[in-house]
């Protein structure tokens, strides 16, 4: 049985963040800032990857480290489990994180100058990565509506004409949006007329609110998902990104062949403790994820009520992650991050996703916490 997410001990507090190098809550460390942007919980990890961490510590050696026997089965597992897809674990390659992944195919599958497709607004990497490749980002807006976020694919269609890779979030970052198997086969035929490769990030597929289903892109029963590259990890989970390790899922032997070797002298190997995290989370952590979802979902909802009382802001509502993507263009506020700073309240910046005007809100965090960003954000766009 879940329990009422407004009682789980398992999300009621957060040990003290402060003086651990913290990513998150360091940008604001001598302010009275709230932290809400970066993508990563204030909840402790489950006891059970806890115990494993321990486990793998309690053997003291810490040597070069390549995927362990366990880790490639664990998380086919898990993806035939929760998304009903059937995965050969070989073709499963351990990689330090989705970003490295995303950085290694824009070098692997297209050439330099070529275009990357991309749906915006989006996780920032997707934007800045093909610049650092030498490859250019082609970006095609989604189109906006009170429910939610849809594809133009008519102008998906003009720009995939002379790209070579699709970059696909999936559950999408930042909007939540969860694109439905009609959308992801349009995307694949329009991938199959152009001759793209799809590389699918489904790294918040795990976190799908209100009982929809995540369709992986590569499960579809489509020429473009054949050769599709998945990349995925336990991270915005279990609340592990700290350490560094997520899988690719490489249908093609001569890609699996070159994925590591891309990375010679640039790519760490994945470390030991990140590996036993990962394991141990696809293996047993579900009852743990479900009721983060219970919580999340009750999060999302304080959120869209308090967007809704405030004048000029809009935010569809989310059916996956714990972000929330708020549209400040209504209210008037020429800098809506600096406003939402001004007032205790620290978000991520719509500019770095695309989208000026916009901000997000993480709402992976204790309820009491997030109550109080939320008289801060209303605060920030009430002020007389």
């Amino acid at each position: 049985m879940i329990p009422h997410p407004a009682l789980d001990p398992a999300f009621a507090s957060c040990p003290d963040r402060t003086g651990t190098g913290s990513e998150k809550w360091d940008r604001w460390q001598d302010r009275d800032i709230i932290p809400v942007w970066v993508a990563d919980m204030d909840f402790r990890a489950p006891p059970e990857v806890l115990a494993a961490i321990h486990v793998r510590v309690d053997h003291g050696v810490f040597g070069y480290t390549h995927d362990p026997p366990g880790f490639a089965a664990s998380l086919a597992a898990h993806l035939a489990t929760l998304h009903g897809w059937q995965v050969d674990p070989a073709r499963i390659v351990g990689t330090p994180g989705v970003v490295t992944g995303l950085a290694l195919t824009a070098r692997l599958l297209a050439d330099p100058g070529a275009a990357i497709v991309t749906l915006t607004p989006v996780y920032p990497p997707f934007l800045t990565l093909p610049g650092l490749a030498g490859r250019r980002v082609e970006r095609v807006p989604l189109l906006q509506g009170e429910r939610g976020w849809a594809i133009d694919f008519a102008a998906f269609d003009r720009a995939c004409r002379d790209a070579k890779l699709l970059w696909l979030c999936h559950p999408h970052n930042p909007t939540g949006t969860v694109f439905s198997r009609s959308d992801l086969l349009a995307i694949a035929d329009v991938a199959e007329r152009h001759g793209l490769v799809v590389v699918s990030d489904e790294i918040w597929s795990d976190l799908v609110l209100d009982g929809l289903a995540h369709v992986p892109f590569a499960s579809l029963d489509h020429p473009a998902a054949r050769r599709a590259v998945t990349l995925t990890a336990p991270s915005k989970t279990w609340n592990l990104a700290g350490l560094s390790c997520a899988a690719a899922i490489l249908p093609d032997p001569a890609l699996r062949s070159r994925f590591r070797p891309a990375g010679g002298g640039l790519v760490p190997m994945v470390n030991p403790l990140g590996y036993a995290a990962a394991e141990a989370a696809w293996r047993h952590g579900d009852a743990w994820r479900r009721r983060l979802v219970a919580l999340l979902e009750r999060h999302r909802n304080l959120i869209q009520e308090a967007v809704a009382r405030i004048p000029g802001l809009a935010c569809a509502p989310a059916q996956a992650t714990y972000l929330a993507w708020i549209d400040c263009r209504g209210t008037g506020v020429a800098d809506p991050q600096s406003a939402c700073e001004a007032a205790g309240l620290g978000t991520s910046d719509g500019r770095d996703f695309g989208a000026p005007g916009f901000i997000r809100i993480n709402a992976g965090c204790p309820t009491d916490r997030l109550e109080e960003a939320i008289r801060r954000l209303t605060r920030a766009f009430t002020r007389a």
